[in-house]
């Protein structure tokens, strides 16, 4: 239902701050490139795409996950009937049971998670989409009310949301690109981000569930963690943008191909048809990838319509008239673009975070602040639409508003390090 809601409060918002540019400040032209337009098109003053695109950009990204979705899920599909799927769960299974109660001890849910979250860790994009849409499978298995998100879909999504992240490669290499005189100065902010952003996340979920997290396990794992990440950190520093970008590489890519191996061995091992198991898992894969357009192309289309309709410029003016008439310094404001956006589309985030370089330069207080923003969350919206819509799940309950909360303590605290950091 509030997924519903949001949805219907996007397109409304859209189509009336439209009308009114429309009828009272002259943008005769505006609905017809909020429908028809194209980013590409020289004569687009706006530079987005309009709806009609926006529905072929949906169609095309869910064709590009099928192949995506399709090997990862073959693959592990071979884990499941190996066994290293029940393995992995055993051995994450004492923390995980503490956040997620409901989950049977040595369920296959908590491998798949766990092979989410450490390629969410690692960045790699295209491996935790498949992980958690398999994660999300599973706990729908244990679900009773298969329109209703459970308790453990929820605290899975809003930790996935959260978005840890080691290393922002993408926003490094764009601030090189850009000629920043230090393209890795926001690598610490950046990991500090999305670190608290996730506690939070944990933090908001365990509360509403009456999930105790001061206990040995937990805070044993959540401190394991940490000095594992702060050992990271202490070599990262001392690399160069390039040095980062070689390291990351072979690390995430490295592991990649490792699983690979693992798990085509174990399969071996345990004189499975590793072929065929292969094959049962991709199929689901496809399954999976058509499964979503809907609901991508629903969320999409909103989220174009707040676009090109100029809400968020509406917004942003607002908040920047609201900090200068209290007096406050007004430079955050100008990065604040990417952290609006962020829960809608990472692309467009992208998109805005590079042109905030072009426009105040790369070194400059709101590009650094933007690049923080770009690096340090998940995709709010584009998660919710794609991983509960997998499960045809209806009611998302709290889910959004968590997210959203933790999204806020995320930029909150951005906006403090920027601030920290860079003066």
């Amino acid at each position: 239902m509030a997924l519903s809601r949001i949805w219907s409060a996007f397109i409304i918002v859209a189509i009336v701050v439209a009308s009114i540019k429309c009828f009272f400040f002259g943008q005769t032209d505006i609905f017809n490139w909020m429908v028809i337009g194209k980013a590409d098109d020289a004569a687009n003053p706006l530079k987005l795409d309009g709806i009609i695109q926006t529905c072929w950009v949906a169609v095309e990204l869910c064709l590009k996950l099928i192949g995506i979705l399709a090997l990862f899920m073959g693959l592990m599909s071979i884990a499941e009937r190996a066994g290293g799927i029940r393995l992995l769960s055993r051995i994450v299974g004492p923390f995980f049971s503490k956040l997620f109660p409901d989950i049977p001890k040595g369920h296959p849910s908590m491998g798949h998670m766990i092979m989410n979250f450490s390629a969410n860790l690692l960045g790699l994009d295209n491996a935790a989409t498949p992980f958690g849409l398999k994660a999300m499978e599973s706990l729908q298995e244990l679900n009773p009310s298969k329109d209703v998100a459970s308790n453990a879909q929820i605290m899975f999504l809003c930790l996935h949301a959260a978005g840890l992240n080691l290393i922002p490669v993408s926003v490094i290499a764009i601030r090189a690109s850009q000629n920043a005189s230090n393209p890795t100065d926001i690598f610490i902010p950046c990991l500090i981000v999305t670190f608290v952003g996730t506690i939070t996340a944990m933090m908001i979920v365990s509360f509403k569930q009456k999930i105790n997290l001061l206990q040995p396990v937990v805070i044993g794992w959540v401190l394991s963690i940490s000095f594992i990440i702060v050992l990271l950190v202490l070599y990262i520093t001392r690399l160069n943008a390039d040095g980062i970008k070689s390291f990351s590489g072979m690390l995430s890519n490295g592991l990649i191909l490792f699983v690979f191996l693992v798990i085509v061995l174990g399969g071996l091992y345990k004189k499975i048809d590793v072929f065929d198991a292969f094959i049962d898992g991709a199929k689901n894969g496809f399954d999976t990838a058509i499964r979503i357009v809907p609901y991508l192309v629903g969320m999409l289309v909103a989220i174009s319509l707040l676009r090109t309709s100029g809400t968020f410029d509406v917004v942003i003016g607002g908040i920047k008239a609201l900090f200068a008439s209290l007096g406050a310094d007004t430079r955050f404001v100008e990065g604040l673009p990417t952290a609006l956006i962020r829960p809608l589309s990472g692309g467009a985030a992208r998109g805005m975070m590079v042109s905030t370089m072009e426009t105040y330069g790369p070194d400059s207080f709101a590009s650094r602040l933007s690049g923080i923003f770009q690096g340090a969350s998940d995709t709010t919206f584009y998660v919710v639409a794609v991983y509960f819509g997998a499960v045809n799940i209806k009611n998302t309950r709290y889910a959004i508003g968590a997210m959203l909360l933790a999204d806020l303590v995320g930029v909150c605290t951005a906006i403090g390090l920027c601030y920290l950091f860079f003066g």
